[in-house]
């Protein structure tokens, strides 16, 4: 299936996310907004990149009782946003509140529930009182969330496989942790290359540091695209 490809602005500011796009360009058709932009700009951060013709993937990863995120759901569909981010992890309740404010307000948003984050191992889990195994707690929280009405997850690329299999074509399985090959890992510790993602089943892969460090981040991000349109 085809695979398209979100640049992470995991920046500081309005000026360096002015000054990466200037770089990037048309290389990229989406974007990811997260906590630390929003927390900062608010709605005027994402007005901002989608003028610029940007599809913008907003990650905030909501997580609250129903009636909160439903009520927040609603406070963003004004936003020029194509998807955004909840925890599987609030329950199926919460879920359904959000999906009935996103239905009104916004039919096109598409909601993704989180599910395990990149950044946690069997230890992480662990140390929540989770004694699954990080593919198991995926398969579960992927399961509650698609029985809640849920029509996209985040994970893991290491679970694509089995996600692919467990849910089929109709689920959008955005995948962060992607790494090309010989790039630094930093804190991601469940991660593939790009034309790996997209055999998997990935219908987005996030990146972020390996083009936002790059000497030409137009170049690396072209570079990844090349990488999927010849992946059989």
């Amino acid at each position: 299936m085809p695979c398209d490809l979100i640049l992470v602005l995991d920046l500081p500011d309005q000026e360096k996310t002015d000054q990466v796009l200037d770089r990037v360009g048309s290389s990229v058709r989406w974007v990811k907004i997260g906590l630390q932009l929003f927390s900062r700009y608010g709605p005027s951060i994402v007005e901002s990149v989608a003028a610029r013709g940007y599809r913008v993937f907003l990650d905030l990863k909501l997580h609250d009782i129903p009636n909160t995120v439903a009520r927040t759901v609603d406070s963003l569909c004004h936003l020029p946003i194509s998807m955004l981010t909840l925890h599987t992890s609030g329950g199926s309740e919460m879920m359904r509140w959000a999906l009935e404010a996103q239905r009104a307000g916004n039919p096109d948003l598409l909601l993704l529930g989180v599910t395990v984050l990149t950044s946690t191992d069997q230890a992480g889990l662990l140390e929540t009182g989770v004694t699954a195994s990080p593919a198991d707690q995926v398969g579960r929280l992927a399961d509650l969330a698609v029985a809640a009405g849920m029509k996209g997850l985040v994970c893991s690329p290491l679970e694509l496989p089995s996600l692919r299999r467990r849910l089929g074509d109709q689920v959008a399985l955005v995948t962060p942790g992607i790494r090309p090959t010989g790039a630094d890992l930093n804190e991601q510790k469940r991660v593939m290359t790009p034309g790996d993602a997209m055999r998997a089943g990935a219908s987005h892969i996030v990146v972020g540091r390996p083009i936002l460090r790059a000497d030409d981040p137009a170049l690396a991000a072209q570079a990844i695209l090349a990488e999927l349109e010849t992946t059989p």
